[in-house]
């Protein structure tokens, strides 16, 4: 067995993996998100760990006593900052916090190389602007900064006692030169740093450690090598099998990922898309990225009263009705690509006396929908060629939102064994081969395509007309929203 685990958002997951690359058992435990003002998002490490036992233990304990390894996966950018004592200085800043957005402008204007080393604009979801921040409003706690962890790195510190992280998830922090593949000393200084701060490089499939004995007790499994691993979205390339140039996939988690996979470093940070290192050696990735997707439509599902969000979606699929008047916009904790935005906001327009639940359950799918199809052309203006996408994440569970998709995008949609799980199934493969002499093609292949969706021509063109008009309601919103 191969044990992933992924610390999400939401919920931290883990699974076991056969041999065979059959997923024969998993669990999740959830976790809470506090928002103590506007634009804030913290978590407490603490609940990552909780959580991360709590899933584990949730596994069968005769299977889990047959782990070969263990790799990570966890929600990019989230600093978690420490003391010369490992304890925990504040809750961890999140992906989805917007308070740094000053700070970005000031990195960037002091300076202007920036986007060329690291291959991104300065953005508050980064792990960087977040230390400059706490450098001006928590100087007290930044001088007591003796080492700065992602989310899964926290996690590995407690299982190993090393200070590890994956290339893919550091290319997430504004702190590294990604074309390099290491740390950019310049960056570092930058926010009045050094790489005494970092952990240590490893790539996503390379062994960090050992799991420590007292923890291996607990879990009743062996002590064995936990895996690099990587951030969500490369992880759960790696478990999609997108791992080739032109292969890409959408996430359809929390937040909302389309992913490119490419042999070669090439940044476009003009349009708000991502460039990272990949989990695996010599590779990188694009994304397009917008931090509200599933949990926006979570978001609907509660305030219009879905006893569960799979109620709403049930409702809109035994509606089938395309939407027609209202609209959503789906900007709950402000956007990335492509209009790198902290401040932009959610909101219906149009509604009437006719709406009710099951249209503004539609309303939302689409809106969604409209947002990550902006992504996509954020992509295709850097000269890729889309010509499909795998599926991953929750939202891969409603087929009724697939065909959503795939007729805003006007692209074939794959759904593929494994889809929902996501991060972590590719966690597992990335701990197998920290342990095999298997090939990367030999493993991470992709999952056989269960279900494909293509574009309902008559879809197709309904939805590009109506996504020109909620184009231009984030437009001329804009100003009110700041």
């Amino acid at each position: 067995m191969y044990l992933g685990i992924d610390i999400g958002t939401s919920g931290v997951k883990a699974v076991l993996v056969d041999e065979a690359q059959n997923i024969v058992d998993q669990a999740t435990a959830p976790l809470v998100v506090n928002r103590p003002q506007p634009l804030w998002s913290e978590q407490n490490p603490e609940g990552w760990w909780e959580a991360t036992c709590a899933a584990v233990k949730q596994l069968d304990p005769f299977k889990r006593s047959g782990v070969k390894a263990i790799g990570l996966s966890g929600q990019m950018h989230g600093a978690t900052c420490l003391d010369n004592n490992d304890k925990v200085l504040r809750p961890a800043i999140l992906w989805n916090d917007g308070r740094s957005h000053l700070e970005c402008l000031g990195m960037m204007a002091e300076m202007p190389e920036l986007t060329q080393i690291t291959g991104n604009l300065a953005m508050p979801g980064f792990t960087a602007p977040k230390l400059e921040w706490m450098r001006t409003y928590e100087a007290e706690n930044f001088v007591r900064v003796a080492k700065v962890l992602l989310p899964k790195d926290y996690v590995r510190l407690l299982m190993t006692g090393d200070y590890a992280s994956d290339m893919s998830d550091s290319a997430g922090t504004l702190w590294m030169d990604v074309a390099k593949r290491d740390w950019s000393d310049d960056v570092l200084a930058l926010t009045a740093l050094t790489r005494e701060h970092m952990p240590k490089l490893f790539e996503g499939s390379e062994a960090t450690g050992k799991l420590r004995k007292d923890i291996a007790i607990d879990w009743g499994v062996p002590q064995v090598p936990v895996a690099a691993g990587g951030g969500d979205n490369a992880a759960g390339a790696v478990g999609s099998g997108t791992t080739s140039p032109g292969e890409g996939f959408i996430s359809l988690g929390t937040s909302g990922v389309t992913f490119l996979a490419d042999d070669s470093y090439r940044p476009n940070p003009e349009g708000a898309v991502h460039t990272f290192c990949h989990a695996l050696p010599g590779l990188w990735h694009q994304m397009s990225v917008m931090l509200s997707a599933a949990s926006a439509v979570d978001f609907v599902a509660k305030m219009v009263g879905f006893p569960q969000p799979s109620d709403l979606y049930a409702a809109a699929e035994n509606a089938n009705q395309p939407g027609q008047g209202v609209f959503f916009l789906p900007y709950l904790s402000g956007e990335r690509t492509p209009h790198n935005n902290p401040n932009a906001k959610g909101a219906f327009f149009g509604l009437t006396h006719e709406d009710n639940q099951t249209s503004l359950a539609q309303a939302a799918l689409e809106g969604v929908a409209f947002a990550l199809a902006d992504g996509i052309d954020a992509l295709r203006e850097t000269g890729a060629e889309i010509k499909a996408l795998s599926v991953i994440g929750g939202g891969a569970r409603s087929h009724y939102w697939g065909k959503i998709l795939s007729a805003a995008f006007d692209l074939p949609l794959h759904y593929r064994g494994g889809a929902a799980v996501g991060p972590a199934f590719g966690a597992a493969r990335l701990a197998r081969l920290s342990v095999s002499d298997e090939a990367v093609e030999e493993i991470c292949h992709p999952p056989a395509i269960e279900h494909t969706i293509t574009p309902n021509t008559i879809l197709r063109d309904h939805y590009a007309t109506r996504r020109q008009t909620f184009q231009k309601l984030y437009i001329q919103t804009k100003e009110f929203t700041s």
